[in-house]
């Protein structure tokens, strides 16, 4: 079955298709602030894309911008003691991103462009639009005549003339038509950024913003031109698939679609992937409310395996609640998980599991789930039934590992038998790999969080314990002793007395 996903431009389910690498973009964040989770939701659905065309043979091209230049970056200038321009405020939340993005678990795009790196292609765009008649010069500024272009609306399916006006109120004098959008705009930041920065009561004077030489003015490039000239000058003409928030098809995607073909007389993107919004109290989650979490606050909280577990709970497309319930089932789900490819670990390599032994239903189940898996994630990325094959394959991993353990316990208990059974080695290989395969390569699961450093840490600490226990023994201390041992225990680490001292092992 070939991956069927919902395209908005054809607004239908459409099989997708691609000759050779997958070229993927995906228009990043403004750096104005710390990302939240609304932020996070489009790039774990691009990140699970990228690795699913990736498991299923493709080569992916994957660019994702960094948008430096913007009215929301200047309105935070002087803000803080270092941020005395606006490129101050962009590091800080460019570091902000990245490091967010590392803490997800996310595969590296190819490159990050910024818009301060492309001024002089965004600047050849615009002169190309304005040769070929689509665009004009008006004071210092360049606009896109969006009558000009016959396909204008076909993404978000509206005709030109029943568009509001778009761009800053100061525009409209020097525009042909109210829904024509700004290419190049003359001087420094707009009115409305002037506002927003003086609402702010920074004690500073409004900054003009970064300005850069073109053939009409010192100005600045206009937002929708910023990705037309990155997403093309590290892709090529066309995308195979471009993908954002279900808020941008208008007017940006709109307008990159426009000024994009308008330029290169190619198709822009054959796919069009939209991300629903995260919601949160009810409405959209936005720093702008202030109803938003941060990614590191949730990571801190959650951890990285749940907060990608509760992004899997819902369809891309749709929207998508933050709740207390749905982060509940998301822990559930992980831990599930976690604790199902920890068992089958443990029995797979123990002594108990053998060459011989074979488990037709496990083995069965793990045929099941990746193939329940592959469906569901053919079928416009259905994460929620992808996540469900393999919950069922933790049912058939942990009835095994259960089954034998019972086994064993009643041959202990003498009952007649030939010594208990054994663990079939192959079928919980088999079932570790799926794990690894599809949650862990797929979803970006991490079973293995602990590190080395980590684990000797642990144990460090482990023996540090049994020392002090066994001070308290010889001190003849035992109710001590025996609170320090069961605290080991509901920690997940079982003490074993011997006559050479106590040793250790977890549960």
């Amino acid at each position: 079955m070939s991956l069927v996903v919902t395209d908005t431009l054809e607004d239908e389910r459409v099989e997708f298709t691609a000759d050779g690498d997958v070229t993927l973009y995906v228009c990043g964040l403004t750096v104005s602030d710390d990302p939240h989770l609304g932020h996070a939701r489009l790039w774990f659905h691009a990140d699970v894309l990228h690795r699913w065309l990736e498991h299923v043979g493709y080569d992916v091209r994957h660019v994702e911008n960094v948008t430096d230049v913007n009215e929301k970056i200047t309105a935070r200038v002087g803000e803080r003691d270092a941020w005395t321009a606006e490129r101050d405020v962009a590091e800080t939340f460019t570091a902000s991103v990245f490091d967010a993005m590392r803490g997800l678990n996310l595969k590296r795009a190819e490159v990050y462009p910024r818009v301060t790196e492309h001024v002089p292609e965004i600047v050849d765009l615009v002169e190309t639009l304005i040769e070929k008649g689509y665009a004009y010069e008006s004071n210092g500024s360049v606009y896109f005549d969006v009558t000009s272009f016959e396909g204008y609306g076909k993404l978000s399916n509206q005709e030109v003339a029943e568009l509001e006006a778009q761009g800053e109120p100061d525009e409209r004098s020097e525009k042909r038509n109210p829904s024509d959008f700004a290419l190049w705009k003359a001087d420094g930041v707009s009115e409305t950024a002037a506002r927003e920065h003086a609402k702010h009561d920074h004690g500073a004077e409004t900054p003009d913003g970064e300005t850069w030489a073109s053939p009409w003015s010192e100005g600045r490039p206009g937002w929708h031109v910023e990705c037309s000239a990155m997403s093309t000058t590290h892709l090529g003409d066309t995308l195979d698939i471009h993908m954002g928030g279900r808020d941008l098809v208008f007017p940006h995607h709109e307008n990159e679609i426009a000024q994009s073909e308008a330029a290169t007389g190619e198709t822009f993107a054959r796919h069009w992937l939209h991300v629903g919004l995260l919601e949160m109290e009810g409405e959209k989650m936005s720093s702008s409310i202030g109803n938003f979490w941060t990614v590191p606050d949730a990571l801190e909280e959650l951890g990285v395996n749940v907060v990608r577990t509760f992004y899997a709970g819902a369809a891309y497309r749709s929207e998508q609640a933050l709740t207390e319930e749905t982060i509940a089932e998301a822990e559930q789900r992980w831990e599930r998980l976690s604790r199902t490819y920890d068992r089958a670990v443990e029995a797979l390599d123990s002594t108990d599991a053998r060459a011989k032994v074979e488990d037709a239903a496990l083995r069965g189940a793990v045929e099941a789930a990746r193939d329940d898996f592959a469906a569901a994630m053919n079928d416009d990325l259905n994460l929620r039934e992808a996540t469900a094959a393999l919950l069922d394959l933790t049912d058939a991993v942990n009835r095994h590992v259960d089954g034998v353990d019972a086994d064993d316990a009643v041959d202990e208990a003498g009952a007649d038998g030939e010594g208990g059974s054994a663990y079939d080695y192959r079928g919980l290989r088999e079932a570790v790999e799926a794990f690894d395969d599809l949650a862990g390569d797929v979803l970006g699961l991490q079973f293995e969080s602990t590190t080395d450093g980590d684990v000797d840490l642990a144990g460090e600490l482990i023996e540090l314990v049994l020392d002090v226990r066994e001070a308290e023994r010889e001190a003849g201390n035992y109710e001590r002793a025996d609170e320090l041992r069961d605290a080991l225990r509901e920690v997940g680490v079982e003490i074993e007395d011997d006559p050479d001292g106590a040793t250790y092992r977890f549960e």
